[in-house]
């Protein structure tokens, strides 16, 4: 099957977040392209499509049952995707991953706890812990060889003495960093030490690149399953994140059963049907979708990064491994972040994320959604280059 990734597909007054956002935001410039939130301008599987069809065709939408389905599809996806089966009491459904970490601080946290992330990192970890009450605790990553890697000897001295949750991004989003098997287990086993919960984050999980094998932390790290907590959706793999659809994955009865306890106190019950219809249609059938999809990202990736450190002085993309989400160091330029992102704004007609929101060692940084078809990509590649070269 043939899947045309280089269409495009106007957006423009479908309440979506990233394109009406940017209107919302900027005006309503036809030459402005949106970089920013993270969701593709694709159209999703055509057996994701087609279930939505058929479901209103049918006309009646009540409220979903079934979940047995929807733990199967996960389990089939999981084994033969990455290598791990999970029991289906440990799969629950939640109303997006953002959701059930809120629902996990609620859950395994108390108020002024300190909460550990590793920054600089999805901006909406340091959201929930903050509006939850707790304390977030950013450990900032090194740059060995122009990639990430995790400091747990500095975090370990400088260990908050309220410290009781970490929450990993895995892969890590910005920077597409995929974590190896010996790092998740140094990870776990400082988890341990400190006696700390380990809430893995792992959405991006499926667009990992040519090179780059995803390492499932239950899988990697074992000995950390009476503490971990794994989040897993189809969301990002499938671009279906308006289905508000994702999965927690526990294998600790007890703690199963205190994030069951925090989610029925705050009224989340079964999940949106349509959100559920399209995950079980993207898991059972959206694989050749992907793998068509995975070198189109690559060479986009590789087309805006050549772009970049070509034409733009100082320009340093890192090298991504995985996600569709481009991490761009620009500080030899001497320009705040902000100031980058206005000038991409209203010289180069693309609105780009700031580095700073995703926390320390953002500053002086951009990241960049390529999830675009080409001719569009092409036109923010110019748009970019014209404004910060």
């Amino acid at each position: 099957m043939v899947f045309d990734f280089d269409e495009v597909i106007e957006r423009r007054g479908t309440h979506s977040s990233k394109v009406d956002g940017m209107i919302a935001r900027y005006g309503a410039d036809p030459e402005l392209i949106a970089i920013t939130v993270a969701d593709m301008d694709f159209r999703a599987p055509p057996a994701v499509n087609e279930v939505i069809r058929s479901a209103a065709e049918h006309g009646v939408h009540g409220y979903f049952g079934g979940n047995e389905a929807m733990q199967q599809a996960v389990i089939s996806w999981m084994s033969s995707r990455h290598g791990w089966v999970p029991e289906p009491d440990w799969i629950a459904s939640c109303h997006g991953l953002v959701s059930a970490i809120g629902l996990c601080i609620q859950a395994f946290t108390a108020p002024d706890d300190a909460v550990i992330v590793f920054s600089p990192v999805y901006h909406m970890f340091g959201h929930a812990v903050r509006a939850n009450g707790r304390s977030l605790f950013e450990s900032e990553l090194k740059l060995v060889q122009g990639s990430y890697e995790m400091d747990l000897e500095q975090l370990a001295r400088d260990l908050p003495e309220n410290a009781r949750m970490v929450l990993l991004c895995s892969p890590h989003n910005p920077g597409g960093r995929v974590w190896r098997a010996e790092e998740l287990q140094a990870l776990g086993r400082f988890c341990i030490e400190h006696d700390l919960i380990l809430v893995s984050d792992e959405i991006h999980h499926d667009l990992v690149f040519a090179g780059a094998t995803h390492h499932v932390m239950a899988k990697a790290a074992p000995e950390t399953s009476d503490r971990l907590v794994t989040l897993v959706a189809p969301s990002k793999t499938f671009n279906i994140a308006g289905g508000q659809l994702g999965f927690s994955i526990i294998s600790n009865p007890e703690l199963r059963q205190r994030l069951a306890d925090v989610s029925a106190a705050a009224g989340l019950g079964n999940p949106n049907r349509i959100g559920a219809l399209m995950a079980v249609a993207a898991y059972d059938q959206g694989l050749p979708w992907l793998e068509a999809l995975l070198p189109y990202l690559a060479e986009n990736r590789d087309r805006l990064h050549r772009a970049l450190a070509e034409r733009i002085p100082g320009a340093r993309p890192m090298a991504l491994e995985s996600t569709y989400l481009s991490w761009v160091d620009f500080s030899a330029r001497g320009l705040s972040g902000a100031e980058l992102a206005r000038r991409a704004i209203a010289d180069g007609k693309v609105a780009v994320h700031d580095g700073a929101i995703f926390g320390k060692g953002g500053e002086g940084w951009l990241r960049l959604n390529f999830a675009l078809p080409r001719p569009v990509l092409d036109r923010a590649i110019e748009g970019l280059c014209r404004a910060l070269a």
